[in-house]
Order: C-alpha cells, then sequence, then structure tokens
C-alpha cells in the first residue's frame, strides 16, 4: 500500500495546525502523522506567546507558565479507531521503531509523538539522545501504544511500555534553562509549579496503568 506520512513540530500539530490534524484523523483515513515534540511553542511550553522572537524562547515565561499543554494522544485515542504511540528514541530506541512499524501496517489514521529535545532549551544537542532517555525515567514522558487491531482480537489495544519512574523528575527539570530560570527568578513560586507537575506526572502513570491492567 502507499506510505503516507505527515511529519510536523508542536505548534504545529498541537495550535495552528490542530484543527487540520484532528480533521484527519477523524476522518479514518489511512494516513501516518509523526509529531515532533520540541515543547517549545506556546501552547506546549516555552514562549510566553506565539510573537516571542526565538532569542527569548529559552527565557521561558518568567512568572511561570501554567496553561496547560493538551494532551494529542488521549484525544486521539477517543476515536478508537486511531493507533497511537508516544516515544523517545532515546529512552527506547525498539519501543519507538516498533511503534512505526505498527503504524505503517494499521489500516488506518496514526499518530506518533516523539519527545525531540531542543536547543533553545539549552540542551547540548549532541546529547539529545540522553535527554530523551531521563524523560522517561524521571516520569516526565510516557511510552505507550494503543493499537485498536488488539481490541478486535479481545486483547487489551493500550501497552504501557513506560517503567515506574527511577530518576528524579525535579533534577531532570533543572537540567534544562527554561526551568533553571524560574527557579532562580522566582524560586517559591518555581517549587510550587515543580512539585504540582511531578505530582501530575505521577497521577498521569497511575492512570495509564490502570489503562493497561484493564
Amino acid at each position: 500500500k502507499p506510505s503516507q506520512w505527515i511529519i510536523g513540530g508542536d505548534g504545529w500539530a498541537y495550535d495552528i495546525g490542530f484543527g487540520g490534524l484532528d480533521h484527519v484523523l477523524a476522518m479514518g483515513e489511512d494516513v501516518n502523522v509523526l509529531v515532533l515534540d520540541t515543547e517549545v511553542y506556546s501552547n506546549t511550553g516555552g514562549q510566553s506567546s506565539k510573537a516571542t522572537p526565538t532569542g527569548a524562547v529559552a527565557k521561558f515565561a518568567a512568572s511561570g507558565k501554567r496553561t496547560r499543554k493538551k494532551d494529542l494522544g488521549m484525544i486521539a485515542m477517543s476515536y478508537g479507531y486511531v493507533y497511537v504511540a508516544s516515544v523517545s528514541m532515546g529512552a527506547n530506541k525498539n519501543q519507538t521503531l516498533k511503534a512505526i512499524v505498527e503504524a505503517e501496517r494499521y489500516p488506518g489514521p496514526s499518530l506518533v509523538i516523539a519527545y525531540s529535545p531542543c536547543i533553545n532549551h539549552g540542551i547540548n544537542m549532541g546529547k539529545s539522545q540522553r535527554e530523551g532517555q531521563l524523560a522517561v525515567e524521571a516520569g516526565y514522558w510516557p511510552l505507550y501504544r494503543y493499537n485498536p487491531e488488539l481490541a478486535l482480537e479481545g486483547k487489551n489495544p493500550f501497552i504501557l511500555d513506560s517503567k515506574e519512574p527511577t530518576a528524579s523528575f525535579r533534577d531532570f527539570l533543572m537540567g534544562e534553562v527554561r526551568y533553571a530560570s524560574l527557579k532562580k527568578l522566582y524560586p517559591e513560586q518555581a517549587d510550587d509549579l515543580f512539585a504540582k507537575a511531578e505530582q501530575e506526572a505521577k497521577l498521569r502513570y497511575e492512570m495509564y496503568k490502570r489503562m493497561a491492567d484493564n
């Protein structure tokens, strides 16, 4: 069959192109979508507004951005007929490749969301694979696959590929300029936001664990 892939960044997938992306998935066409999520766009992390110059991206929003990020994976899974995967090449190469192969084989729409560290977060891009690994180990980025074809076989379509977090969530945050800057400028507010973010990450993992177990 023809192999059709649409590849875009987080600014496109979560914001300016979200309507189009959702339309493609809802139509049920056999199209694969790969989202390279850098978490730098306004609705996904780094900028305080869409008009913020690139040079100011790493500074993040001085007061701490409180807007929650859309959960593309859950939105897509809610249709019930979209193959969905959350991957991080640095954390699990085999899981990433397996997700791409499964998405290609799936006879319907597929969405693969890939954690893609960005240089604007102060990350040495030569170590981006390690950054992707730390994100998963700290519970910051989940790994999972949702394959509707398994449901047709009477199996659970949701597979949680992440393990229980083993690394420090806060240490991971402090490794990125946007969080370290917030901590430096507003230490008390940063501590409050970091604690809430860590708690939400734990609750998200517990939810995924229940989905995988049921």
